[in-house]
């Protein structure tokens, strides 16, 4: 079993630390709030009091953080993972971040003799609960191969996507792909309620038709079809409106800089952000179905 630093215990990094743990790996744990430390050190983590204290005698370091900005900081400086970490060390982001950053990320491991993946998940809180996330790695084979053991504890699906920065741009395009199927969904859902089809009809039928997809089949915006899906329970979270918008965001930039034409991924981002804009940033990503419905 390894020993783990583990950095960042959010909504996705605490119950991944949980099944790292539940797996018998050691880890030393890290993160700005004291109540997800606590309650990492109670499933049997030790405390770290520093970044560099939580990188110090590890084989790994798992990173889950907010954006590159926190990725790049953690990594850089005399008080960071790079500056700390012994030789040879595993690095593992599983922030989901540009993908820009997460190439400079691996330079700055690479560069002091580090593996470095980039793994960037998804599956939402619920996959990370249950150890059922999927991830997508970016990195040389070897570092892949290196890191595998420790993304099977968290993950059922593991996929090496390529080189540096290719689990980012598998991430962010997944889900433009995700974002777009969820407002198109809601949409003929809403239709379908003014037309007076009733909204089971509609799942029956599309459900077995060419409408069929992941948006509508797992996670049904409308309730009852989809008995799991936050439709059923007044769109409390599994994955954020915010969060969806952060990813389109993303998916937007690298289009820019890139010169691909994404105009659908350019209006998903408009209507998430309108959406977002009216306060309802902490709801389901599915509840876009309300605005759509003419609800604020």
């Amino acid at each position: 079993m390894a020993n783990i630093g583990f950095i960042g215990l959010g909504n996705m990094g605490g119950p991944m630390a949980e099944n790292l743990l539940k797996a018998g790996h050691a880890l030393k744990v890290y993160d700005l709030s004291a109540d997800a430390v606590a309650k990492a050190v109670e499933a049997g983590a030790t405390k770290a009091d520093t970044v560099a204290q939580a990188v110090s005698n590890v084989n790994f370091v798992v990173t889950v953080l907010p954006a590159g900005k926190h990725v790049l900081s953690v990594y850089d400086g005399p008080d960071g993972v790079v500056a700390n970490a012994a030789p040879g060390t595993i690095l593992i982001d599983s922030s989901t971040i540009e993908v820009d950053a997460a190439r400079k990320a691996a330079d700055l491991a690479k560069a002091k003799g580090f593996g470095a993946v980039d793994a960037p998940i998804s599956g939402g809180t619920a996959g990370a609960a249950a150890g059922t996330l999927t991830f997508m790695v970016g990195g040389s084979e070897a570092d892949f191969a290196s890191a595998e053991p420790i993304l099977d504890a968290m993950g059922s699906n593991i996929i090496h996507a390529g080189d540096s920065g290719a689990g980012q741009a598998a991430k962010i395009c997944n889900n433009m792909v995700l974002g777009v199927n969820m407002i198109a969904v809601s949409e003929a859902f809403m239709l379908a309620k003014r037309l007076g089809l009733d909204a089971q009809k509609l799942f029956d039928v599309s459900s077995k038709a060419s409408g069929q997809c992941w948006a509508l089949t797992s996670y049904c915006p409308v309730p009852g079809p989809v008995p799991t899906s936050p439709a059923n329970r007044d769109y409390q979270p599994g994955f954020a409106v915010d969060m969806m918008l952060k990813d389109l965001k993303l998916a937007q930039q690298a289009s820019a800089a890139s010169g691909a034409t994404t105009p659908m991924g350019a209006l998903a981002e408009s209507l998430y952000a309108l959406y977002s804009n009216g306060g309802n940033g902490g709801m389901d990503f599915s509840a876009i179905v309300k605005m759509l419905d003419g609800e604020k």
